[in-house]
């Protein structure tokens, strides 16, 4: 397994380039791509700087603003806000409100946010009746951050029914402080928790590096530089991840659903599947199951999901992802790990920051510009 991430255009670094070249990192000859599903882009709502999403109670659709606020998608497009944290945030770099998400219960709902001071923060809220509780607020987490970038923040429960979070490498550029290698860190990690079985959480008896007096309790993975966006196959349960590279390579990793964690996705050593800055590729490095250079347009990989919905067929089982400096919408079609074919859907989503899985498995494309989409049927 392994990933790598580096600071979409939302969130702060601007890549002017032309084209945009995809190699499969796996496969000297990938197989011949079946041909693309006819697909469209429907707006659906407008939104103030989207950056995040989720699936709520009753079939819902819930929108985060960089800023600070969520607000529910409805028939007449997005409501009023249903929550509001920006006296408490700062859209500096590549910070802001960052991502949320629903326990499978919809008993609770968390969000993912840089304070004030930068630092990364997940606050988890009681639900009732479909509503947040203001007065049930309490703070799972926090990691400090050394500089404005890389902050990762997605955030999202797995089938285990574990939090599992993702962490940048603290940012600048080439990992300065080595925190992608370092267990000593959450930096440059992905962390899986257990927010109810504790105060403030509990750290799962299974995680990989439990007992290990030289790594912190909470790494489930390891060796990412900024994994933007990272999500679990309804389906399957596999984890697939979008890590945004520093320079050369943007990369997406996988996981089967049986990992038990511990995967180094080997940055800074390594960007992809490539030495990174003449580092020495690690034993244990879980190569992508896909990246592509940095020769066209692309700069910063935008991690989508595994399509489950019913509208599309053709699509169905395919890793739908983007680029937020090329916005071409793409898909993997995947096989046991191995990715047989790339496709382009010949769709443009704006500067995709986000994807978003309804209750129902349809996907909604987010532009931070403002426009919310969802991908139809042609």
């Amino acid at each position: 397994m392994n990933v790598r991430t580096r600071s979409s255009a939302i969130i702060g670094a601007v890549c002017l380039v032309a084209s945009l070249a995809f190699t499969t990192a796996s496969a000297d000859e990938p197989a011949a791509p079946r041909q693309a599903p006819k697909v469209a882009l429907k707006e659906v709502t407008t939104a103030k700087n989207p950056s995040a999403g989720a699936a709520g109670p009753d079939g819902s659709v819930w929108i985060a603003e960089r800023a600070g606020t969520v607000r529910v998608l409805g028939d007449q497009g997005l409501g009023d806000p249903v929550l509001d944290i920006t006296a408490e945030t700062t859209t500096d770099g590549e910070r802001g409100l960052l991502g949320i998400t629903f326990d499978k219960e919809f008993a609770h709902f968390y969000i993912s946010f840089t304070n004030l001071e930068g630092t990364s923060t997940v606050d988890e809220f009681a639900v009732r009746d479909g509503k947040i509780q203001p007065d049930t607020r309490r703070t799972v987490l926090t990691q400090t951050q050394p500089y404005s970038n890389h902050n990762g923040g997605d955030i999202k429960f797995g089938p285990d029914g574990y939090l599992y979070i993702a962490f940048g490498d603290g940012g600048s550029g080439g990992d300065p402080h080595g925190n992608g290698q370092n267990l000593d860190t959450l930096l440059g990690k992905m962390v899986r928790i257990d927010p109810s079985g504790g105060e403030p959480y509990a750290i799962p008896s299974d995680n990989p590096f439990v007992g290990d007096p030289n790594a912190k309790g909470e790494i489930w993975a390891y060796g990412l530089r900024n994994p933007w966006r990272f999500s679990f196959d309804a389906g399957t349960g596999d984890l697939l991840i979008g890590d945004v590279g520093q320079s050369a390579w943007e990369e997406i990793d996988w996981a089967p659903a049986n990992s038990g964690g511990g995967e180094n996705y080997g940055w800074s050593q390594m960007e992809g599947s490539h030495p990174f800055r003449g580092g020495t590729e690690p034993a244990n490095h879980v190569p992508p199951v896909h990246e592509y250079d940095r020769n066209g347009l692309g700069c910063s990989v935008t991690g989508g999901y595994v399509y489950r919905g019913e509208a599309i067929p053709d699509l169905q089982g395919q890793y739908v992802f983007s680029d937020y400096c090329d916005g071409t919408v793409r898909a993997l079609q995947l096989e046991n790990g191995e990715v047989t074919g790339v496709s382009d859907l010949g769709v443009n989503g704006g500067e995709v920051v986000s994807f978003v899985q309804g209750g129902n498995g349809e996907l909604y494309v987010l532009d931070i510009g403002g426009t919310v989409s969802r991908i139809d049927p042609a």
